[in-house]
């Protein structure tokens, strides 16, 4: 099993309020959300 880790971040208002409503319109959690982008980060080669 992956050992997984636990982050905490503090978004401003308005970026929160854009992750809600993606993750509301595509069904997906914010975890899911987030791990495909930071995954989009590893694939980028930047």
């Amino acid at each position: 099993m992956v050992k997984k880790t636990q982050i905490n971040l503090k978004l401003p208002e308005f970026e929160y309020r854009v992750l809600e409503d993606y993750c509301q319109r595509t069904g997906r959690s914010k975890t899911e959300i987030l791990r495909e982008f930071i995954r989009s980060l590893e694939n980028s080669g930047k």
